[in-house]
């Protein structure tokens, strides 16, 4: 198993963060991804990938911290996208439901950070929530050819196939498991080969343990749930298949 994104960096874990990691790799993951959303929680998960050799890092702007992505904060973070242990841009994206950035320094906050990726040939990490007509159309125009994944994804069936027919890997969490779930017909229809799963822990943890802080080990329950709604594909098989994905994606040497 691999949690292809997680923020261990944040203070929910400021108590146990050593605790839930050993947890974690004990319970059988194999690697974390940890996602960067600002200058400060990306540095913060450049230094959790050099302490824990299976963690990995990303470096990026959410959505709603594109506003700070000024000139000297971009400077910095092309610094950090040169580390070794980054293996991603992200989260980037757009997120006009909540709209804490305006749109539009959202957009060019997407478009710079695209630019970026490609500079360093890295895959990105796309946050999307309100936005898929726009955030896909700045795909189409800007990420050709590049690989990536769009994280907790919530589109629906076009979306997904517009998508999938760029390359780019969708991922899923908790928030498949719960009841009347949009997604859960949408994954029946999705290549095995095109799926990741995460948690975006310490959010949207998956039933049965809903509304408790949510942790790398529970990336299992999300497995679970797609073996359920395969039917034809043991966890093994599928386990298999999802983290031969995010070895791909990510570029990891996991010994």
């Amino acid at each position: 198993m691999i949690d292809t994104h997680a923020h261990l960096d944040f203070p929910q874990y400021n108590k146990d963060r050593d605790k839930i990691i050993e947890e974690a790799f004990v319970s059988g993951l194999k690697a974390i991804i940890n996602i960067g959303v600002d200058l400060d929680s990306s540095e913060k998960s450049i230094k959790l990938a050099e302490k824990y050799k299976n963690i990995y890092a990303t470096v990026g702007f959410h959505p709603h911290d594109a506003s700070k992505l000024n000139k000297d904060a971009f400077i910095k973070l092309e610094k950090l996208a040169s580390h070794p242990r980054v293996v991603a841009i992200g989260e980037i994206g757009l997120d006009f439901y909540r709209n804490l950035s305006p749109e539009d320094v959202q957009i060019k906050a997407f478009k710079e950070q695209i630019e970026l990726a490609k500079k360093f040939k890295l895959p990105i990490v796309v946050h999307i929530r309100n936005a898929y007509k726009k955030a896909l159309e700045i795909l189409r125009e800007k990420a050709t050819g590049m690989q990536g994944v769009l994280h907790c994804f919530s589109g629906d069936e076009n979306e997904a196939k517009e998508a999938l027919e760029m390359g780019f890997y969708l991922s899923f969490n908790g928030t498949l498991t719960y009841k009347n779930s949009r997604s859960a017909e949408l994954v029946k229809k999705i290549p095995l080969s095109s799926i990741l799963v995460e948690t975006d822990c310490p959010y949207l943890t998956p039933e049965p343990l809903r509304g408790k802080r949510n942790k790398p080990k529970l990336v299992r329950l999300v497995t679970e749930k797609i073996v359920e709604l395969s039917s034809s594909h043991s966890f093994k098989e599928i386990d298999e298949i999802f983290t031969q994905n995010a070895k791909k994606l990510f570029n990891l040497d996991l010994k």
